[in-house]
């Protein structure tokens, strides 16, 4: 099958097209969690406790030991056994809307596995059911894998209030994001 190459007219009629219907070039390919990048007072207030209370000691709930590498476009996924399978496809399609979003770019690792303890722990405590957790896909300087996207892999497979989590939609982040559905309050 031959491919069908645009001539210089077709691309000239294509981009007049679209500036017509007003579509712009986008700024940035990255998700937008909602949150903005500059840490709020709040952070640093989790931040300041966590340090207060001795947690930079690898005392988390989460481990921070060696972790399975993934590739940086790897689809991760993982549900309980018991979740509905209804509920995780619509989960896997981005069909469930997310209520709160932790960008993780910037931070070492250490760091990444405070906030991201600190934010699940916020978002249960606020009964939310789903959030969106932007990981990245970068490799690490001394690595040779995407060491956050591997690591939130593993934490979030440990942590108890997780019932699922996958990929985010392209929209979203796509493999540089993922989708966390929350346990209900009592469940």
């Amino acid at each position: 099958m031959t491919r069908h190459l645009p001539n210089d007219d077709d691309i000239s009629a294509f981009r007049q097209a679209l500036q017509a219907a007003g579509v712009r070039r986008i700024a940035t390919n990255q998700a937008d969690p909602g949150k903005p990048k500059r840490p709020s007072e709040a952070s640093e207030a989790r931040r300041r406790a966590a340090v207060e209370s001795n947690t930079l000691q690898t005392s988390g709930r989460t481990s921070d030991g060696r972790v399975e590498a993934v590739r940086p476009s790897e689809y991760l996924e993982f549900s309980v056994p018991d979740l509905p399978w209804r509920t995780f496809s619509q989960l896997k399609r981005g069909q469930t809307a997310w209520q709160a979003g932790l960008d993780l770019h910037g931070y070492t690792l250490e760091e990444a596995r405070l906030e991201l303890e600190s934010f699940l722990r916020d978002a249960a405590a606020q009964g939310l059911r789903c959030v969106l957790v932007v990981h990245g896909k970068a490799w690490g300087t001394t690595s040779d894998f995407p060491v956050l996207k591997s690591h939130t892999n593993a934490w979030l497979r440990e942590w108890p209030g997780v019932l699922a989590f996958c990929s985010a939609t392209d929209i979203d982040g796509g493999t540089g994001a993922v989708y966390i559905l929350l346990r209900k309050r009592g469940q």
